[in-house]
């Protein structure tokens, strides 16, 4: 009992540690991109904390997978290496034993991960894409802020606006620069407005003002001046807002809806619990070290092995979403092989005396040489 706690106060320590370290790092790389995004005009700037809280959101389970796989690492490694396990093991106790602990310490980060995918994940996901297609749908002049140049997402027209009325559709003293074809057209209005006619095409429509074609000093050069001045800034697109990807949609729905998308995000659903519980286990066997010798090899292939776990459960998910795999042939069987594996290590680890142990078989092998060589000489 006093070992358990004792456990279970440094698990919790390392774990604190860990997820500060790795949510920091999330945050600022997702805070990096975001504000990249807001000065590329891809996103509104008020949107900004709320997207960066979506991310973070899409991103804590596995956060927290990674979390608790190396906190076990890193106890299980620093036992190992502080002699510790010398100790247990002299006091007639095995490694199976570590089992229980580590899954009561672990067993609630399991429970809240799989909340945060089947239900927070989809939410979050839905919700930032709400935030971006609201922004995206938006006309735009009416991106633009009031005394900011803003380019168009045709990337050939540049808007500026002194100031808007109440109306976001309606703005003051405006400033469009178009270059169509190699030549550049300069508009300048007092006054501006959005309409949008019968095929849903948009049109800005700009009153008092003067346009500029070609380079002042050609002779191809024209100036004008205008009551009213039409402008092309959007054509009705085919693709609806309303279309959501499986990503952002509930788990209830994707089960009822079913398809090969849907059913790939659902094997991702599934695959995050099963593999917190899974790696929290597998870091028992792989945290043993020779307290001789360093333990980068063993964190390193630690680290490998869970790598390839994300990435083989990303092929399955992109097999099943391409149709080159059924869902219910797909979504177990790198599980149930981790199992095994876990089982395998446990045995390796537990039966070190055994006569087919590897490390047995490795020093039967040496010995074997040693006695060819000598009788050799």
């Amino acid at each position: 009992m006093i070992f358990q706690r004792a456990l279970q106060r440094e698990l919790a320590s390392t774990a604190g540690a860990v997820f500060t370290a790795l949510f920091t790092i999330s945050i600022t790389w997702m805070l990096i991109k975001i504000l990249g995004e807001a000065a590329g005009g891809r996103v509104a700037s008020s949107d900004v904390i709320a997207l960066i809280g979506f991310k973070a959101l899409n991103y804590l389970p596995i956060l927290l997978i990674l979390t608790t796989f190396i906190s076990v690492l890193m106890v299980v490694t620093r036992s190992y290496q502080d002699s510790e396990m010398v100790v247990w093991f002299a006091s007639g106790l095995s490694l199976s034993q570590w089992i229980r602990p580590i899954v009561m310490f672990g067993l609630p980060i399991v429970v809240v991960t799989a909340v945060l995918t089947f239900v927070v994940t989809p939410w979050a996901n839905q919700k930032s894409a709400e935030f971006i297609n609201r922004f995206q749908n938006r006309e735009d002049i009416a991106k633009v802020s009031p005394g900011k140049f803003q380019e168009s997402a045709s990337v050939n027209r540049i808007f500026f606006v002194e100031g808007m009325n109440g109306d976001a559709g309606r703005v003051q003293n405006v400033f469009v620069n178009t270059i169509q074809n190699g030549r550049t057209t300069v508009v300048v209005a007092k006054e501006g407005s959005i309409e949008t006619d019968n095929h849903g095409d948009k049109f800005l429509i700009m009153y008092q003002g003067r346009r500029y074609e070609g380079q002042p000093n050609q002779a191809d050069f024209q100036m004008m001046e205008f009551e009213r001045y039409k402008v092309l800034i959007g054509k009705q697109t085919q693709v609806t807002s309303n279309e959501k990807s499986a990503k952002a949609l509930p788990t209830t729905t994707l089960l009822a809806l079913g398809g090969n998308s849907n059913m790939g995000e659902l094997l991702w659903r599934i695959g995050q619990p099963l593999m917190c519980m899974l790696l929290m286990i597998l870091a028992i066997p792989l945290g043993f070290v020779n307290p001789r010798s360093g333990r980068s090899a063993n964190v390193i292939i630690a680290l490998l092995l869970s790598i390839s776990y994300f990435n083989l459960i990303s092929v399955m998910q992109g097999g099943v979403m391409n149709g080159r795999f059924a869902f219910a042939m797909a979504w177990w069987p790198l599980h149930l092989s981790a199992a095994v594996m876990i089982f395998l290590l446990f045995l390796w680890r537990l039966n070190v005396n055994h006569r087919y142990h590897p490390l047995v078989l490795w020093n039967m092998l040496k010995r074997a040489c040693l006695i060819k060589r000598s009788a050799a000489q």
